[in-house]
């Protein structure tokens, strides 16, 4: 075994190791909202890009919301894995994910400014 510097720091150097299995699921958590990025900023992109017969304003509104969540997931999601694994060295509860709120509600007004984009045709 090393005893190479591991990144973040911030986190590493605080703590006990947790039990792998935990450290791991945190990382698929990780890797899932990057998934999920990826897949806002590719509708946001296509809503815009296909030029749907919609109102054009409100297309291009709803695309701009699903490109920010897109944008603003992998940040919040690294300061998530940080948080968690930070507490599972620590032996603390786990924190809440402000995760999930941010999203439905992003997803939730590009729903809304789509259907309206719709109804406005």
């Amino acid at each position: 075994m090393t005893d190479r510097p591991r990144f973040p720091s911030a986190v590493y150097r605080h703590g006990d190791e947790p039990d792998p299995r935990f450290t791991l699921a945190n990382e698929r958590t990780f890797l899932a909202w990057i998934r999920t990025a990826l897949a806002l900023v590719a509708g946001g992109v296509a809503l815009e890009v296909l030029g749907l017969d919609l109102h054009a304003g409100l297309r291009l509104a709803a695309s701009l919301v699903l490109l920010l969540a897109g944008i603003a997931t992998p940040a919040i999601a690294w300061v998530g894995w940080i948080r968690a694994e930070r507490a599972m060295r620590l032996g603390a509860p786990l924190p809440a994910s402000p995760l999930g709120p941010v999203l439905a509600l992003a997803v939730t007004a590009s729903g809304v400014l789509v259907l309206l984009a719709v109804l406005l045709r």
